[in-house]
């Protein structure tokens, strides 16, 4: 039986998320106070500070829990909330649907725990946990793949040994930018040897200094792995994964696992980018698709031009060469990365598609806060 569960309802000016009323600021910002956070078929409750959200409490206390973006925007980190006080912070509508919401599902990463709160998780899977790793890493290789990615690759100095799952993303650390940590995906499959990061370099941002300053032989501190939108490796079913400009990275990282491990299932790999001159790696990809019968690869261009005529590209948005290529997508696992616009489109044609939420696995690449829209949560910073 619930104990009344309490979850402070919309102000006007926050449509996704709540406002906290005043006389609760005032009358816990008195003396600090300690509450439990139960987890529904865990063997112990965790303690949270006042105000200190769900996803921040588990994570201190080393308790596994699924997340990616930490800002209400991805959704990865949904459970149910059972009872107690809670204030939901604003979050995209995207990440949180009104008709979840109203079956008690909430953002670990946006609700903040003000009593002692129950949660349950909404999926039984076990999520897979990597020793979290400090590295030094040396510059391997720099190489400009097209006029705004750049390829970095890295060979473990310190701190090692480094696993991760093919989807997940790492923490880097440069010494001429201290105080302006970036996060990015590995594109290199788990088994190969040394790190690969895709990165979009945007002037006037980190990337631009990365780009501009970081020289083969320099050492970066590299931390890890983080992120839930890894391969189920365990799901024999077909794949479906949707890549947004270096959100290749991950994806490349996704399918070269799959095909490695030998999952026998369809693989439909789409790759959107405006322009050819914007396409990278596509000889890799083709060729792995010419030795992997399961595989098929997608490039599309939305602002083609004559780009695409000849050369297997095609043009529009890669959200409707999916439409066009299926009737639905039942029994699919899906993987998204790259762009939030695209991501947010790509996860609600998936689930019009028929892709189960817990099916679906996306990582959403966020700009610094200067270079995001007003208003809009602030994800893991790439730029």
């Amino acid at each position: 039986m619930r104990a009344n569960p309490s979850r402070i309802a919309p102000g006007p000016e926050a449509p996704c998320g709540r406002q906290r009323p005043a006389g609760v600021a005032a009358e816990n910002s008195r003396v600090p106070i300690t509450h439990q956070i139960t987890v529904a078929g865990d063997p112990q409750p965790v303690t949270a500070e006042d105000g200190e959200t769900l996803l921040a409490a588990l994570l201190r206390n080393g308790v596994g829990f699924a997340y990616s973006c930490e800002a209400g925007n991805c959704g990865t980190c949904k459970c149910e909330y059972v009872s107690g006080d809670i204030f939901e912070l604003e979050y995209s509508e995207h990440a949180l649907s009104a008709a979840e919401r109203a079956r008690n599902v909430v953002l670990a990463c946006r609700a903040q725990v003000w009593s002692d709160v129950e949660i349950r998780r909404l999926s039984a899977e076990d999520f897979i946990l990597h020793p979290a790793r400090v590295m030094q890493c040396r510059v391997a290789d720099s190489a400009m793949l097209t006029h705004e990615v750049l390829r970095l690759r890295f060979a473990i100095e310190s701190g090692g040994p480094y696993t991760f799952s093919a989807g997940q993303f790492a923490k880097l650390q440069f010494a001429f930018a201290p105080e302006s940590p970036r996060d990015y995906s590995m594109a290199n499959a788990p088994a190969e040897a040394g790190l690969e990061f895709h990165i979009r370099v945007i002037a006037g941002g980190i990337s631009g200094q990365i780009r501009d300053h970081l020289k083969v032989g320099d050492l970066v501190r590299i931390s890890g792995p983080f992120g839930t939108s890894y391969l189920r490796a365990q799901h024999p079913g077909p794949i479906i994964a949707i890549a947004g400009g270096t959100g290749l990275a991950p994806v490349r990282s996704i399918v070269r696992t799959a095909l490695t491990e030998g999952l026998a299932g369809p693989i439909h790999l789409y790759f959107g980018v405006r322009a050819g001159r914007d396409v990278y790696g596509e000889a890799e990809l083709r060729a792995w698709q010419a030795r992997h019968p399961n595989l098929k690869v997608h490039v599309v261009l939305s602002e083609a031009g004559g780009d695409a005529l000849g050369n297997g590209h095609r043009s529009g948005m890669v959200t409707d060469a999916v439409r066009e290529d299926f009737a639905d997508l039942i029994g699919f696992h899906a993987y998204l990365a790259g762009p939030p616009a695209m991501v947010d489109a790509a996860s609600e044609l998936l689930r019009e598609k028929g892709v189960l939420a817990r099916d679906m696995h996306a990582d959403a690449f966020y700009s610094a806060p200067a270079e995001q829209p007003a208003g809009q949560p602030a994800g893991r910073v790439r730029a």
